[in-house]
């Protein structure tokens, strides 16, 4: 009975090294980012748990951040410490897209996401010989299913330098490198960019991270060409959100603190903002509304698969193949998952009101008029 037992421990324990080699840690193929590669972006090693608690503590009230210049003129440097502590993260349990998508019936959510993100070309009307702008690309994830949909050129800027060697690296294996998709490190509010030289622009759920909105619009209205067209992926509070109910304002403030957000904007404000900046409104619409179906099923971990998660980075930061602070930023974002989720569930949140815009083309006359 002893080696019979010993046998069939042996045999769970060998299913069980099996599993966690194979499914837990993921192919970075597939997964985009392997457990074992779990490095915190640029940060070194022993400077990823001071980093984190230097986030938590500017984020831990987030209305604040933004509240005044000097607060405000810091909300960059911790964006990009933010996707510093994260991107690995992302790609290892998201993949190279790093937002969401409304669920497709019968389809996974990879393609989910593709049919999301050429959504977006199709609003621009990009075609090959077009230059697009992403407004805060992450690690290229939209730009290559943009760039593969539409045959546009297309030009990604994110704060993170982290993330641009990852977009680079990703865009050389799928034979999307420049010029066909390119990546520039800088900030959205002062793009290293002449005026009037794309075609078109968009944005995925990035423009959250300003701390005013109208500051990017205006940078994507100086560099688009007159009559080109801008859309952009908002996260914002709904009208069924109450400042007075206690739920909604730590659910918000969840979703803020945990995904490096100066504070939240209302649904209604978005369109004057554009208008503000000298766009034309064309089209306005929350993509999350039915019949797409929900978007935070994604989110829906359950306890063993959060368990699982969690085991595999403790035992990863013990064995000091992760460096210490990565538990302390998986729990957040766990955390923020949570929030996300209850927002979405409440309607009180959506992360893809959609708004089209477009530089009118009298603007190129303006501009030759004020040049004289």
């Amino acid at each position: 009975m002893e080696v019979a037992t010993m046998a069939w421990t042996a045999a769970v324990a060998g299913v069980g090294l099996v599993y966690w080699f194979v499914w837990v840690m993921g192919a970075a193929e597939v997964k985009g980012k392997r457990a074992v590669d779990l490095k915190m972006g640029s940060i070194t090693r022993d400077k990823v748990q001071d980093k984190y608690t230097q986030y938590w503590s500017f984020f831990r009230r987030p209305k604040e951040t933004a509240t005044t210049a000097a607060s405000a003129e810091k909300v960059p440097a911790f964006v990009d410490t933010f996707y510093n502590l994260v991107t690995d993260i992302y790609e290892w349990g998201w993949g190279q897209s790093f937002h969401f998508s409304p669920s497709l019936p019968g389809r996974s959510h990879r393609d989910a996401t593709r049919v999301h993100e050429e959504r977006v070309a199709d609003l621009l009307g990009a075609r090959p010989g077009h230059r697009l702008l992403d407004v805060g690309c992450g690690v290229g994830g939209p730009m290559r299913a943009i760039a593969a949909h539409s045959g546009s050129d297309v030009v990604g800027i994110t704060i993170n330098e982290y993330q641009v060697n990852r977009a680079r690296a990703h865009n050389r294996k799928a034979g999307l490198d420049a010029p066909r998709c390119e990546v520039v490190c800088g900030n959205f509010l002062a793009m290293p960019f002449p005026d009037a030289s794309f075609d078109g622009a968009y944005s995925i759920e990035a423009t959250c991270h300003a701390p005013r909105l109208q500051d990017v619009y205006g940078e994507v209205y100086r560099v688009l060409k007159p009559g080109g067209l801008y859309v952009s992926y908002e996260w914002v509070t709904t009208s069924l959100y109450r400042a007075d109910d206690p739920d909604h304002v730590e659910c918000i403030h969840g979703i803020e603190r945990g995904d490096a957000l100066p504070g939240l904007r209302r649904q209604d404000e978005i369109a004057s903002v554009a208008r503000e900046a000298g766009f034309e409104v064309l089209k306005e619409q929350d993509l999350a509304l039915p019949p797409a179906l929900p978007w935070w099923t994604r989110l829906k971990m359950g306890r063993v698969a959060y368990w699982r998660n969690s085991l595999v980075v403790r035992v990863l930061t013990v064995l000091r193949i992760a460096p210490k602070g990565v538990c302390e930023v998986h729990e957040m974002l766990y955390e923020t998952a949570q929030h996300l989720t209850r927002g979405g569930e409440t309607g009180i949140f959506t992360p893809m009101h959609m708004v089209l815009l477009r530089k009118p083309a009298a603007a190129a006359a303006t501009a030759a008029e004020e040049a004289k």
